[in-house]
């Protein structure tokens, strides 16, 4: 019996890797509603902060059944001064016992975020929400757009607010991509765009000074904290809270704690809220917070994904890691 190989694949070898939004959507649901029936596992992912330069190492570990594989992602990011971060994804097929690939995890996150985004908010967002509020234009402000608008088609009104044209003018084209003839309007003054947002989707860089409330949203809004950009007091001013899992936004997401360290418990976690478990929001007044940490069951099975396509199109090498 020959000794197995692990198949390399790097950013350059899945970078266009063909992938629609809607597969993207269809994966990471799938992924998150495994977990809430027990067909998948997902335990909290373990944190290292560096305290001496800011950076932070994660581990994570996922079982994703529907697919039968076994992820291990790690994530480094050095110093948010500089954001240098780095993430990897090794599959082991769980029928065989054999290793499936080593990837770079960075198209996979560019994927799976805004596609976990996208359903956080579709479950709270009222039917008559119309306006979505864009704030960033990075790699994830980029790719927002066109997965809130597939899954709230009923959005009319699309704003972006950001500092830097390259990125305002990437948000258009990306959007463009995938709904020609729709716009999206760039935003000046700020506040008064939050205020009158059905939608607000925090996706700013590290850098921003933006800091959003909950409380200053319109009654019946929802606000998602896709990156940085909201405020320390969002979590415990919501009216209502919803995550992708409580437990990471407890690893993850300690600026939200109150003055005594506490951290106010969601009200719901997003697969609970894709099998009708929990309701999205109280009330039709409330102000909802989402917080999205992300889960590796959904880097494993959009990672599969590419994996497969990339393989099949020759990508990649395999290495004799275990000779």
């Amino acid at each position: 019996m020959s000794e197995p190989e692990l198949r390399l694949l790097t950013r350059s070898d899945l970078a266009d890797i063909p992938i629609t939004v809607g597969e993207v959507l269809a994966a990471v649901r799938a992924a998150f509603v495994a977990v809430a029936e027990g067909r998948s596992a997902n335990p909290t992912k373990l944190a290292m902060p560096v305290a001496e330069h800011h950076s932070v190492a994660y581990a994570m570990l996922g079982y994703h059944r529907p697919d039968r594989l076994v992820g291990f992602k790690t994530s480094y990011r050095h110093d948010d001064r500089q954001v240098r971060y780095y993430t990897t994804l090794t599959l082991y097929d769980d029928a065989t016992g054999l290793p499936v690939a080593l990837l770079d995890c960075a198209r996979i996150g560019a994927l799976r975020t805004p596609a976990t985004t996208a359903l956080l908010v579709a479950a709270s967002a009222l039917p008559s929400a119309r306006t979505a509020l864009l704030i960033g234009t990075g790699t994830q402000g980029r790719a927002a757009l066109p997965y809130l608008l597939t899954v709230l088609p009923g959005l009319t009104r699309l704003q972006v607010y950001g500092t830097h044209p390259a990125g305002l003018a990437a948000v258009r084209r990306e959007l463009l991509s995938h709904f020609p003839g729709r716009a999206v309007e760039a935003v000046d003054d700020l506040d008064a765009a939050v205020t009158a947002a059905d939608v607000v989707l925090a996706a700013s860089g590290p850098q921003t000074a933006v800091r959003i409330s909950t409380s200053g949203l319109r009654p019946g809004a929802v606000l998602a904290d896709v990156g940085w950009g909201v405020a320390g007091s969002a979590l415990r001013t919501a009216d209502y809270a919803t995550a992708t899992s409580a437990a990471q936004l407890g690893v993850t997401g300690r600026y939200l704690a109150g003055p005594d360290g506490r951290m106010r418990p969601v009200d719901a976690e997003l697969p609970e809220l894709l099998t009708g478990r929990r309701p999205g929001r109280r009330t039709p007044a409330d102000r909802v917070f989402a917080y999205n940490s992300g889960m590796v069951v959904t880097d494993v099975a959009v990672g599969r994904l590419l994996a497969e396509r990339a393989i099949a199109a020759g990508r990649g090498r395999s290495v004799p890691l275990w000779s």
